[in-house]
């Protein structure tokens, strides 16, 4: 790929924040881009190889598959976030997945080694490396408190909130967003069943507190986000 190319998609990724024009070209000769459309895996073709992967475009779900054959969903991404090896030690479960939930979803990647060493080269992009980690770590925390101390309705409605926060797109006094995403997978997110996510979101729904349908989903910002 024309380095060129692989130049404007680094320049996109928040990683890059910062850097020089000459920085982000040096990083262009490490860099493997991909494209992966709807339902493919990212991980697939790398094998048991060790990556850092730079989401450029699209969206991502990581997953991970219990004892029972259970998917549990660990985040939703969306560009410009990081995922796979983030601990740069080498370790990636080999449970987990990386499935594209948009068509013509870009991603850079890097081998962990040579990432490490384009970060000692770089103190710039060593920090925003870590302000990265640190937001994802924190999102984590909250999800995890979700889950100890609120009952699923809370926690939908929270997964909303965030989903809002970032996605969403304010039209009068409503939050509309792109719906991306099946019971199955809302359910995977919360730690609840595709039933329980499909009464609760009729129960929204009937309360007047969402519109819901394949496509989008639509709520007042007053209600749902203060």
């Amino acid at each position: 790929m024309y380095t060129e190319i692989k130049y404007l998609y680094l320049k996109q990724h928040s990683l890059t924040t910062g850097l020089t024009d000459a920085q982000i070209l040096e990083m262009t000769n490490s860099v493997k881009v991909k494209n992966v459309k709807k339902g493919e895996s990212v991980y697939m073709d790398d094998g048991f190889e060790s990556r850092i992967y730079l989401l450029v475009k699209g969206k991502i779900k990581i997953s991970e598959v219990d004892d029972r054959g259970d998917e549990l969903i660990k985040e939703i991404l969306t560009a410009t976030e990081m995922f796979g090896d983030l601990s740069l030690d080498g370790s990636i479960s080999d449970d987990e997945f990386a499935e594209s939930l948009t068509e013509n979803t870009v991603i850079c990647s890097y081998r962990s080694s040579e990432f490490k060493e384009l970060m000692q080269l770089n103190p710039v992009l060593a920090m925003n490396f870590i302000q990265e980690v640190s937001s994802k770590l924190r999102r984590l925390e909250s999800r995890h408190s979700n889950l100890v101390f609120k009952d699923a309705k809370s926690r939908l409605i929270s997964f909303f909130r965030d989903w809002a926060n970032r996605e969403g797109k304010k039209e009068g006094d409503k939050i509309r967003l792109n719906n991306y995403l099946t019971h199955n997978d809302i359910a995977g997110i919360i730690s609840t069943s595709r039933q329980s996510v499909t009464t609760l979101l009729n129960e929204l729904k009937d309360g007047g507190l969402i519109f819901y349908d394949r496509k989008h989903i639509e709520f007042s910002e007053r209600q749902m986000i203060n």
